[in-house]
C-alpha cells in the first residue's frame, strides 16, 4: 500500500476514534462505538482485499484454488512422500514471495537457502504455518495471503509493504517429525 494509502487510513482511523481538542463540547465517542467503527472499516479493508486476490485469481487462471475460512487461498499439487505437517515438526521448505503485481520480494529457489522453521512456534507469517500445516513432503502449493496471514499493518521493514497480500509459492523439501 502505498504511504498516501498508509496515511489516509490512518486519517480515517483517527477521525473514526473521535479524536477531540480539549475544548470540544462534542460527546465523545464510548469504547463500544470506536470498537463497531473499527469492524466496519476492517470488514471494508477484508473485501477489498479478497477483491483483488479474487481478480489475481483470475487475471492468472489458478482453477481450483479454494479459500480456508481464515481467509488463506491455496493451491496444491504434487507426489505425496511421507506423512502429513502437524503442529512441532521441523519443516524444510523452498519459497518465492511476490506481491499482486508480480514483485518479487524473497526466493529460497534461486539463493540455494531452504528455509527451516518449527510448525506452530511462530518465526513465521501465520499463513506460511497455515499453508504448510495443509500439505505432505513432496508437495508444492501456491498460496495468497492476506495482509491479517502475512506482515499486516506495517510489513517487513525490508521488502514487504504495509497491508500487502503476498502471494507465496512453497515446496515442502522435508519433514523432521516432533
Amino acid at each position: 500500500m502505498p504511504a498516501k494509502n498508509l496515511f489516509i487510513l490512518i486519517a480515517i482511523i483517527a477521525c473514526l476514534t473521535g479524536c477531540k481538542s480539549k475544548n470540544s463540547s462534542a460527546p465523545k465517542t464510548t469504547v463500544g462505538e470506536a470498537k463497531k467503527k473499527f469492524e466496519i472499516v476492517n470488514k471494508a479493508l477484508v473485501q477489498k482485499d479478497k477483491e483483488r486476490i479474487l481478480a489475481y485469481i483470475e487475471r492468472h487462471k489458478l482453477d481450483g484454488m479454494h479459500e480456508n475460512k481464515s481467509g488463506l487461498y491455496y493451491l496444491i499439487w504434487g507426489k505425496i512422500s511421507g506423512s502429513k505437517v502437524k503442529e512441532g515438526d521441523i519443516v524444510l521448505i523452498n519459497y518465492k514471495v511476490e506481491l499482486l503485481d508480480g514483485t518479487l520480494c524473497y526466493n529460497t529457489f534461486t539463493s540455494n537457502s531452504p528455509k527451516e522453521f518449527m510448525v506452530s512456534k511462530g518465526g513465521v507469517e501465520a499463513g506460511l504455518e497455515m499453508a504448510v500445516l495443509m500439505m505432505y513432503p513432496g508437495q508444492k502449493g501456491k498460496f495468497i495471503m492476506p495482509p491479517h496471514l502475512a506482515h499486516g499493518l506495517l510489513g517487513d521493514n525490508d521488502k514487504i509493504p504495509p497491508m500487502a497480500v503476498l502471494v507465496f509459492d512453497v515446496e515442502l523439501l522435508a519433514v523432521i517429525e516432533s
